[in-house]
């Protein structure tokens, strides 16, 4: 089983920042992919981003392109999202994923075996 524990949630005002983190344990050894969902009340499930076993691809959704960066990868057994200027539509609960699944593309939530429990994220205005 693989474990995943997101940190780095809060409360910001619109145009802030801020950084969330997330940590594998367990066995990490099969997961070849890892990244982040996010859920806001009423909404659909949303990819946000992933990144690949080493870090050698990401991939990102479009409404967080050019804003939020994802970095670590399990080789390193953590995954980062920085999040620039946030807005309003950004609150929600974002959720750390990894997988050991080799099918379906990285933005499709089916492609994850595994899930954290959720960190809060509000932006303010």
């Amino acid at each position: 089983q693989v474990q995943l524990v997101e940190s780095g949630g809060g409360l910001v005002q619109a145009g802030g920042s801020l950084r969330l983190s997330c940590a594998a344990s367990g066995r990490t050894d099969s997961i070849n992919l890892m990244g982040w969902f996010r859920q806001a009340p009423g909404k659909e499930r949303e990819f946000v981003a992933a990144i690949t076993q080493y870090g050698e691809a990401t991939f990102y959704g479009d409404n967080v392109k050019g804003r939020f960066t994802i970095s670590g990868g399990i080789a390193k057994n953590t995954t980062d999202l920085q999040m620039n200027n946030l807005q309003l539509e950004d609150t929600a609960v974002y959720y750390c994923v990894a997988t050991t699944r080799t099918l379906g593309p990285p933005n499709y939530s089916s492609r994850y075996s595994n899930w954290g429990q959720g960190t809060q994220v509000t932006v303010s205005r």
